[in-house]
């Protein structure tokens, strides 16, 4: 039986690991930040109960630890002599632009309680972890590198084979006489197509009926709409995802929610689902009395 990756995500802080770490995170690695090198070989002797699926294991440590230099060596050769696959990834940036990064956050360096500069510190953290990255298995330069770019080379290292990670999609239908949803990304007003509600045979079905759903989609408006707007999702949606957007709400909005906004959010869920896998769709206010 293969062993579980283990990823050591250490660095220079202010070189990205947080979001190196939440990429980890997202490729399926079960995470743990700051945690005590010494206890390395103890929390891989009994791991947490992990899913088959698991990649493996991804621990960042850096000189949050008091010891961290003192005690990496011995305790990663303890866990490598075990079979564990132990790899080293080592995050770096410019002094400039650590310095930058630091300022803009306002956070306290590691190595403030020694120096009275913060170039100081991170000029002094840089010599520290000379070593470290001498050994490191892979060194990311951060300098240049915005966090998405971050995240997908951290994907390409940990699943060089894989496909990107596809975005989740969640296709929602609304009426507007109930308030607009704050949780959406997209929101698109269906409000012009000629309104079911007026038929008076109609009137109590909702969106998911079939007499309905003709009577809507038999309208030129609507054809021509999701034409369009199906052409601009399959557009957008891509790009998107290129810029690492885990999650994507795109909301339908109809006067109540029960008729033309519920076909409509359908007919956005069929299409986007015949090319993907992670897509759902609900109907907010579908229950809604006519």
């Amino acid at each position: 039986m293969q062993r579980p990756a283990i990823i050591i995500l250490t660095g220079c802080s202010g070189a990205g690991k947080s979001t190196a770490m939440a990429a980890l995170e997202d490729a399926g690695f079960y995470c743990v930040d700051n945690m005590p090198v010494g206890l390395l070989p103890q929390f891989m002797a009994q791991p947490p109960e992990s899913r088959p699926e698991r990649p493996g294991y991804a621990f960042c440590m850096d000189l949050r630890q008091h010891r961290f230099l003192e005690d990496y060596a011995a305790n990663f050769s303890q866990v490598v002599n075990t079979g564990a696959r132990l790899t080293i990834l080592f995050l770096d940036a410019s002094q400039d632009t650590l310095l930058r990064r630091y300022s803009q956050a306002r956070r306290h360096h590691p190595l403030a309680y020694r120096y009275a500069e913060l170039a100081e510190a991170i000029a002094a953290e840089k010599i520290l972890l000379a070593p470290l990255k001498a050994a490191a298995d892979h060194v990311i330069d951060t300098t240049t590198t915005n966090v998405h770019q971050l995240k997908f080379a951290i994907f390409g290292l940990v699943q060089p084979d894989a496909p990107a990670l596809e975005t989740n999609i969640s296709i929602k239908s609304f009426g507007f006489k109930y308030g607009v949803p704050v949780d959406v990304d997209l929101i698109i007003d269906v409000r012009f197509i000629t309104n079911p509600y007026f038929v008076p045979e109609l009137r109590p079905l909702d969106g998911e009926s079939a007499k309905i759903r003709d009577f809507v989609l038999k309208k030129e408006e609507t054809r021509l709409f999701l034409q369009k707007y199906l052409d601009l999702l399959d557009y957008l949606i891509p790009l998107y995802e290129k810029e690492g957007k885990a999650y994507l709400t795109v909301a339908v909005g109809c006067t109540g929610g029960r008729h033309r906004s519920v076909v409509v959010a359908r007919e956005i869920y069929s299409h986007i689902r015949r090319s993907r896998t992670q897509v759902s769709l609900t109907h907010r206010d579908i229950g809604h009395a006519s």
